[in-house]
């Protein structure tokens, strides 16, 4: 990846869309003072870490998980160069992955596989009805 300063303002990054800078974008009064712009990056980095916890938790409990760790992952971007990469590494490969989706190759083979399972599940539902009738597995009388 091919990166370059850019006079003073952070770092550009030559395959950035648009030439958006990278780098800090906190308010230009807390940059000019070091003190106040290393507690604000902290400060961010503790509300960013967080919001990932949280999403990680929500990985295996009921919630977006992968939706919030992408949230804290974003409001680390906001100040941290590393994490800029990675939303932009990551929104490259969800691009990509979406429009090898829409390939009308991709797209059959997806519904040919839908409707076998859709087949297969028929199936089974239908010799259980056979076997054991509309009764619940939990509620048939012994």
């Amino acid at each position: 990846m091919n990166t370059q300063s850019n006079g003073g303002s952070g770092i550009v990054e030559e395959d950035a869309p648009a030439g958006q800078p990278l780098g800090s974008r906190a308010p230009h009064f807390i940059k000019r003072s070091r003190p106040l712009h290393m507690s604000w990056q902290v400060g961010v980095f503790v509300v960013g870490l967080a919001v990932v916890v949280a999403g990680v938790i929500m990985l295996p409990l009921p919630g977006p998980g992968w939706l919030v760790i992408f949230g804290g992952l974003a409001i680390w971007a906001t100040e941290f160069v590393w994490a800029q990469l990675v939303l932009r590494w990551t929104k490259r490969k969800v691009t990509e992955a979406a429009q090898k989706a829409l390939d009308p190759k991709v797209r059959r083979r997806n519904i040919l596989l839908t409707a076998t399972g859709v087949v297969v599940i028929a199936v089974a539902l239908a010799a259980y009805v056979w076997q054991f009738g509309f009764a619940v597995p939990w509620h048939v009388p012994e």
